[in-house]
């Protein structure tokens, strides 16, 4: 069972029911979603945060594994792991779902308006209303606030309802079932700011949550899509964002703790404001930037590079509110102006994150324990462990986090359960059912094309029912619509439909991009009857409407230009077949850090036969340096418990001081080459993980290298460790942190350098409360519980002080009072002048980087490097521990730097991918591959030469000719090898040159003539 309907909970679900298990959905909210589907983008990807939903809710409603119990709550739960018994309560609706058509008369008709929840009671709803526009199940529901229900009144609903589906006669209703295993994934809330006057929230009409805003810029939300003042319904062209409202505050009503994920999407929300209006001037009011995550140090610099932008390092206060235009005056301070005070058009509160309501109660219920803060009390080695055997916990229970760590822990929740339920795995699951395939090869083309608003990505630019209109006048074009988003469950299933219904046989959807949303179109004509790949896919959003936001007549042109050249290329398609390709059961695991040998372990948990490849003589890498964590965790102590367990279980095969010689293969069905001390070893594997860590930078600056009194913050753990007195009893240590990062070579945030600093000086305060420590810092980057700790250590007296890059501090050997010192001169921006520190030791927190070899598994295993040489991920939110090789899965720091309670979470999450994939006995391969034409073929070999798979090779045939010949198991369909066949004897499927070259000549009709001249 799967308590919580949010990006993590739908994560889960849909890895376990892919695994071979029947999954429960519980949410106690009348859709699935959670709060990501009131927000309008995601960072720094700037998906809309429905179009990376949408495939997702569809895909759990279409999938037969999978039982999505909506408005319904959990009553009592008995029993132990592997067999609980957990009593559920479903709320009426007073709908019956299944004859509802989701027609919404019934909304129309309805007397009653109130605030809107989803839209956080900026605007009003109906008593009875659809949740939002892509809900699943895409039903309506009556609350608390009608008539009937209320004093017995109304029932109109009732009497326009067609279908006849309105129930007033339903009754709460209780059931039991029966499950292994719970995953509780009950999400996040934004903290309430009414909770302290000094925010002013619900007072000034002009102050609006970071929530409030993000419905302000969604085209469901409430002036569909425009940024409006609520006194004047205006745009505003002055707003100021305030963060750490209600996080890194002692407060009463308010967190110790950072929210994490506030500085980066206050960065989204000012680039999403000046996309509405580049003349905007945007104000950030903070303590510390903390874009401490993959690729966000470089979003932070896209948001301070625009024009009209500012950010103030400073804790500003909403003083007052002009009664006759609503303009709101803030005032903060500045270290050379004093105290001042600006009126703002709109004040935007940067709110952080909050336990839901009703955590204790539902903590209660699954008898598993919460921490100071109100979330779930984790096992620091098994961040998803829950105090109880066989509850689990996923997102943001186990406390503040982004999507992506929602999405892993997830993933790694379902592995743990694949672990415990591993003997069921199969039992209760259902295969996918499809009807008969229609055979339409001899019909006309009857193409039917959708068209999507995608909320505002695409509407606020493009004139949608003028492409519409357009659609109906080309050629063989039999049926045109238009769809708010086409991804929804119920434009999906209107597609599907009118494919029946108008009898198309070829379908092109001009909408987002293909990258996400492809397989669910694809899956919608099978649904319908036809063959997939009767689909063609426009983008005009990332090809037109964002790129020509300022050109909407010609945005609108180009739109039709390219729903005009895929309405000839779908003409032209042809059916494929796609077929299956049998799954070792076998698993390699790429690096024997903790992230690896956690992935290993998980997978032969599950009865998987994993090869663990570790190129030093020792496992647990990095890992070996440390000693204890920040919360205090005996690294070295879980490294020996773990290493001894990797050795010990039987289905772990160890190959230490070991080489990958070479790796060939695909999805299901790999081969590689290890040399070891073993000799040369071949293994079969079905899935690979990735997972050879990171190092350490050593320093070239601050006399590193030159002198032995200067040191890494990992040098520091190790003396300190080893009882060095030296250290131990010094006087004055300082400390320097993003030494070789966010600079030019490089442009990131090392992200464990802030916390590793604060660990090693309040260890070092514990055995000499008398040492004087200091640490020059540019922003202190301690995110979620660890803001603890910072605070802590500041309370202990250890000095922090804040430097500017440009102003960076100076190191030199000197002496003081006749006695060497190390002398650190700094610009303190408080007391506004040069300080002069003497140090005993200097401590440098080094940048973490790549892995020597990562370039090297970069090219064995075709998978590809981002900009600072850590391996990427196929999508930064949906897949954050896949490769865009399919059967191929990353986790740990060579993915970027990360705590080790993060680093064992991701591996979980690998192994949980990996163990999806093991538990097929095949999978299916795409029917988009290259095929030769033999009497063309003058087997030159140009072909083999640039096929990065090995899919091609000579042989030879019938009549003695050695034409080249494509394996399509291994073939990817990338096409090289058709750009390079110089005899054009080489085509790839769904993309021939007849099906090209129909659609270049759609969009310039003489492009032969052109060629000619």
């Amino acid at each position: 069972m799967v308590v919580g309907g949010g990006i993590s909970g739908i994560q889960a679900s849909l890895d376990l029911a892919s695994a071979g298990f029947k999954v429960y959905m519980v949410d106690k909210s009348p859709t699935i979603g959670g709060h990501m589907s009131q927000l309008d983008k995601t960072f720094p990807t700037n998906d809309c945060s429905m179009c990376i939903e949408s495939p997702k809710f569809i895909e759990c409603n279409r999938h037969p594994n999978i039982e999505i119990l909506t408005y319904t709550e959990i009553a009592a739960v008995e029993g132990e792991a592997g067999n609980f018994a957990v009593t559920l309560i479903k709320k009426p609706r007073y709908i019956d779902e299944e004859k509802c058509t989701g027609c919404t008369a019934c909304v129309e008709y309805c007397p009653i308006n109130y605030p809107d929840p989803f839209n956080q009671n900026i605007s009003d709803n109906k008593a009875i209303h659809i949740y939002f526009a892509q809900a699943v199940p895409l039903v309506t529901y009556i609350d608390d606030s009608c008539l009937y229900l209320k004093e017995g009144k109304c029932r109109l609903c009732e009497r326009v309802c067609t279908a006849d589906a309105i129930d007033f006669m339903q009754k709460p209703e209780k059931m039991t079932v029966k499950v292994g295993a719970v995953i509780l994934a009950p999400g996040i809330e934004a903290f309430d700011p009414t909770v302290q006057k000094e925010y002013r929230y619900g007072e000034f009409a002009n102050v609006v949550t970071s929530l409030d805003f993000e419905r302000l810029l969604c085209a469901t939300g409430p002036y569909e899509g425009e940024i409006l003042r609520a006194t004047d319904k205006k745009h505003p062209h002055n707003i100021a964002w305030i963060q750490c409202v209600g996080s890194r505050r002692i407060t009463p009503g308010e967190n110790s703790y950072c929210s994490g994920v506030c500085c980066t999407y206050t960065q989204k929300q000012v680039i999403l404001a000046k996309d509405h209006d580049m003349d905007a001037k945007c104000t950030i009011f903070h303590n510390d930037i903390r874009s401490f995550g993959k690729d966000f140090e470089r979003f932070y610099q896209r948001t301070a590079s625009l024009p009209d932008v500012r950010f103030v390092r400073s804790y500003a206060s909403i003083v007052k509110e002009d009664p006759q235009t609503g303009n709101i005056t803030v005032r903060y301070s500045t270290p050379n102006e004093g105290v001042k005070e600006e009126e703002f058009d709109m004040v935007v509160l940067s709110v952080g994150l909050t336990p839901p309501a009703g955590m204790k109660d539902l903590a209660d219920k699954f008898g598993v324990q919460l921490n100071e803060h109100g979330f779930c009390q984790i096992n620091p080695t098994n961040p998803m462990q829950s105090s109880r055997k066989g509850v689990f916990i996923s997102g943001a229970f186990a406390g503040p986090m982004d999507i992506p760590e929602s999405v892993l822990s997830a993933s790694g929740a379902g592995s743990l359960c694949g672990e415990m339920l591993d003997y069921q795995r199969g039992e209760l699951a259902r295969s996918r059912v499809y009807p008969n395939e229609r055979d339409v090869t001899a019909e006309e083309p009857r193409v039917g094309v959708y068209v999507c608003h995608c909320g505002a990505n695409i509407g606020r630019v493009v004139n949608i029912p003028s492409a519409v209109d357009y659609a109906l006048t080309l050629p063989n074009v039999v049926h045109a619509e238009d769809s708010l988003f086409i991804c929804s469950t119920e434009a999906a299933k209107r597609l599907a439909d009118s494919i029946r219904e108008k009898g198309l046989n070829r379908v092109v959807v001009a909408a987002c991009t293909p990258r996400t949303h492809e397989p669910l179109f694809r899956d919608t004509l099978r649904e319908a009857g036809i063959n997939q790949y009767y689909f063609e896919f426009a983008n005009i959003r990332e090809h037109c409407s964002w790129v020509h936001s300022k050109e909407p007549e010609s945005a609108t042109q180009k739109a039709k230009d390219l729903i005009r050249m895929s309405v000839a290329r779908v003409c032209c398609l042809e059916p494929l077949q796609e077929f299956e390709l049998p799954v070792d059961k076998n698993a390699m695991v790429v690096g024997g850090g903790v992230a690896g040998m956690t992935a290993a372990l998980s997978l032969a948990n599950q009865h998987h036969d994993v090869y663990l490849i570790e190129r030093e003589k020792q496992l647990g890498g990095m890992a070996r340096r440390l000693h204890s964590t920040l919360e205090g965790m005996d690294v070295q102590a879980y490294l020996k418990d773990l290493t001894q367990k990797v050795f010990q279980h039987p289905q772990v095969h160890v190959y230490t001081e070991a080489s990958i010689v070479e790796t060939e293969g695909y999805v299901g069905n790999f081969h590689t080459k290890v040399r070891s001390k073993r000799g040369l070893t071949d293994i079969q594997h079905g899935a690979s993980i990735i997972a050879i860590g990171a190092e350490e930078h050593r320093p070239n600056e601050y006399l590193y290298g030159e002198d032995e009194r200067v040191m890494t913050q990992l040098e520091l753990e190790e003396r300190i460790a080893g009882g060095d007195a030296a250290v131990t009893e010094a006087q004055n240590i300082v400390m320097i942190q993003c030494v070789g990062c966010r600079n030019e070579d490089r442009n990131y945030c090392s992200r464990i350098c802030c916390s590793h600093a604060v660990k090693n000086a309040l260890t070092l305060k514990e055995k000499n409360p008398d040492m004087n420590i200091y640490v020059l810092f540019r922003d202190m980057r301690t995110y979620r519980f660890a803001e603890d700790y910072y605070r802590k250590a500041s309370e202990n007296e250890v000095k922090f002080i804040r430097f500017e890059p440009e102003d960076a501090p100076t190191v030199e050997a000197a002496e003081a009072e006749g006695t060497p010192v190390i002398r650190v001169t700094a610009t303190d921006y408080v007391l506004g002048q040069k300080l002069e520190l003497d140090a005993d030791f200097l401590v440098l927190s080094a940048a973490t980087v790549p892995a020597a070899t990562s370039d090297e598994v970069s090219r064995q295993f075709k998978v590809t490097l981002g900009p600072d040489g850590f391996f990427t991920e196929a999508h930064v939110k949906l897949r954050p521990v896949d490769f865009a090789a399919e059967g191929i899965f990353l986790c740990g720091m060579a993915h970027y730097p990360k705590h080790i309670g993060e680093t064992i979470s991701q591996a979980y999450g690998a192994a949980g991918r990996a163990a999806g994939l093991l538990s097929q006995d095949a999978l299916i391969a795409s029917g988009s591959v290259c095929q030769v034409d033999e009497t063309r073929c003058v087997s030159c070999g140009a072909c083999i030469s640039v096929c990065s798979y090995g899919a091609i090779d000579f042989y030879e045939n019938a009549k003695g000719y050695r034409p080249a010949r494509v394996n399509p198991v291994l073939c990817k369909g990338d096409g090289l090898c058709n750009a390079k066949c110089p005899t054009g004897a080489i085509q790839l499927k769904h993309y021939t040159d007849k099906e090209i070259v129909r659609q270049l000549d759609a969009e310039i009709p003489d492009l032969k003539a052109c060629a000619a001249a």
